[in-house]
């Protein structure tokens, strides 16, 4: 997949500098799709881009915006049914660094969904030769949408690393894992305090990015939800290490040294309720 999908980015603005004349091949890819789709009795809805897509089974799970990341089971091959890349474990990837078909035909599946993308080459690689794709290829794709962005493979590396060092913590709804080391025994914090606290944050594989030298104030409201939603569990003069998924932190696009869909984990102590 990186393989193919990834670097077609690049392909696809780099094509027409390398083919001054590049062979335009929608109306032929498109009679190519649909003699596929009558041999094939596919029930295939067409965008205004030019690419098909079928829904053969429906999941009850959210649909991806094109800058979402995912998780993909899928197999490509060509209309003559030779195979060029498949993936039967599925592959994470985040949608706005694939090829356009890739990119606009995911939005089209929600969790769960089973179909097929079929991309004419002006949403692949265009008239260049790509690998083993030809150029002007029509390719099609069957994919299993098995889930959007970051929050699932969030949630499995937190339970890897909870497992790893044997601690056992309380999840939240949100999705928010903490460990309360000392409850407090002063004021209790809200969502919407002032507080004093000091801190340590740091990734999975321990590697620390962040620490408070002294003693910090911070408005709960302002900071990311999961920092807020945990130091509100706690009392002065409480402990507790919360362990928060990309989507209570810095999401899809990360921050300074934290890189988009990271877990992050804070050993946090509230000091004060100001």
């Amino acid at each position: 997949m990186k393989k193919i999908l990834f670097i077609c980015a690049i392909a696809l603005f780099t094509a027409c500098e390398k083919d001054e004349l590049p062979k335009d091949y929608s109306a032929e890819n498109d009679a190519e799709i649909q003699a596929y789709i009558t041999a094939n009795e596919l029930e295939a809805k067409k965008s205004n881009s030019g690419l098909y897509y079928v829904i053969d089974e429906e999941g009850t799970g959210e649909a991806p915006k094109s800058t979402d990341r995912v998780k993909v089971i899928y197999k490509g091959y060509f209309t003559d049914g030779r195979t060029f890349d498949e993936s039967e474990d599925g592959i994470s990837i985040n949608l706005s660094q694939v090829i356009r078909g890739w990119t606009e035909g995911m939005t089209y599946f929600k969790e769960g969904d089973k179909g097929k993308l079929l991309i004419p080459a002006h949403l692949a690689y265009g008239s260049s030769n790509h690998n083993k794709i030809p150029g002007g290829s029509v390719l099609i794709f069957d994919v299993e949408l098995v889930y959007v962005n970051y929050a699932t493979e969030n949630d499995l590396e937190i339970q890897d690393y909870l497992a790893e060092n044997e601690i056992t913590a309380e999840k939240t709804e949100s999705g928010l894992y903490y460990v309360i080391d000392e409850p407090g025994t002063g004021a209790q914090a809200t969502e919407k305090d002032n507080v004093t606290v000091t801190y340590k944050g740091y990734f999975t594989n321990d590697k620390v990015f962040n620490e408070s030298t002294k003693e910090v104030n911070f408005d709960l409201g302002n900071l990311i939800k999961g920092f807020t939603e945990g130091v509100a569990k706690l009392k002065e003069n409480g402990k507790a290490t919360l362990f928060i998924p990309a989507h209570l932190a810095y999401g899809n696009l990360g921050q300074g040294t934290i890189p988009p869909g990271a877990v992050v984990i804070f050993d946090v102590t509230l000091i004060k309720v100001n």
